[in-house]
């Protein structure tokens, strides 16, 4: 199905009020397992090698190399279990109402019985006043319903991201889910060198940063709630923040540029229920793009083409 043709209701609602627990507790076990990934693979730039992407069924590592094993971990966010597995064995346990240190035993003891080792470092980063996973114990709620639809509407929304980052023949990340901030992004870059970050992203060491943010960028992502906007959302920034790029003119008339965040925003919902919702989000990524692209004097003609299609080489000049 290409972009345009879903109906809208095949967005779900997502109403963060809803699920807000359920959902700080998902953010957290992400970073449990996100941290498994990132304590053995190698670092790859912008802390590419850490991140989560989005299955049919939920989230996954992809494959991480512990030692001699080759280890994958999935959030089934349909049936509800966290998967193990290797090229040997497949474990699992249910995803239901626990604590983060609960969550942190289970996943220790899964890895371990694959033959691996939960090596990660105890504590979570980018949230406010972090406490230890091993001394997270407060019981946390598991709304299943809202899980499920929080998954439907990544599916959604990573098939427009994925279209969108063809249409770029710079360096482009893929589209990915940092489980530090918990959320699902696409990044396009210049291929310039940005000045050197300030840091000071909370619970975040400034080396990670500094790396992430080495080179100009316009980003865009969502995130389902919390961080400054608690509704679901979509955001758009660029790095350094052009002269002008906040007043720049964007589409849907429905985005903002929020001082606050320097970031523009749009609600997930306003793209849910409107008449196209996949050509809805694509005005919002061209036109935030466009605003950091000619703000930043991007060499546009160089950077972009046309967006892929199935089955069709993109066509070269000469």
């Amino acid at each position: 199905m290409s972009v345009g043709q879903a109906h809208k209701n095949d967005w779900p609602a997502l109403h963060y009020s809803d699920w807000a627990e359920t959902c700080t507790a998902l953010h957290l076990w992400s970073q449990i397992v996100g941290k498994y990934r990132l304590a053995h693979t190698p670092w790859v730039n912008h802390s590419w090698h850490a991140t989560l992407y989005v299955t049919p069924r939920g989230l996954t590592t992809g494959v991480v190399p512990d030692g001699s094993a080759a280890v994958m971990l999935t959030f089934d966010l349909q049936k509800h279990l966290l998967i193990g597995e290797t090229l040997q064995a497949r474990e699992s346990f249910p995803l239901e109402a626990m604590s983060v240190a609960d969550f942190l035993k289970q996943t220790t003891a899964l890895v371990e019985r694959l033959g691996g080792r939960m090596l990660i470092n105890g504590t979570p980063n980018e949230v406010a006043d972090p406490k230890p996973f091993a001394q997270d114990t407060a019981l946390r709620p598991y709304n299943r319903e809202a899980v499920e639809r929080f998954h439907e509407a990544l599916v959604q929304i990573d098939r427009v991201f994925s279209r969108f980052r063809t249409g770029f023949l710079g360096k482009v990340s893929p589209v990915h889910l940092f489980w530090g901030s918990f959320d699902l992004a696409v990044t396009r870059f210049s291929g310039r060198t940005a000045p050197r970050h300030p840091g000071g992203v909370p619970a975040l060491p400034d080396a990670v940063t500094r790396e992430a943010y080495s080179h100009e960028v316009s980003s865009a992502g969502f995130w389902p709630g919390g961080g400054g906007a608690d509704e679901p959302m979509f955001y758009a920034y660029a790095y350094p923040v052009p002269d002008g790029f906040a007043e720049t003119p964007i589409e849907p008339a429905e985005a903002r540029f929020d001082n606050t965040l320097r970031e523009f925003l749009l609600p997930y919902d306003t793209v849910r229920q409107s008449p196209n919702p996949e050509a809805m989000l694509m005005r919002f990524l061209q036109s935030t793009y466009a605003a950091a692209a000619e703000t930043a004097g991007w060499d546009r003609q160089a950077l972009e083409c046309d967006f892929g299609a199935p089955r069709v080489p993109r066509a070269i000049s000469g």
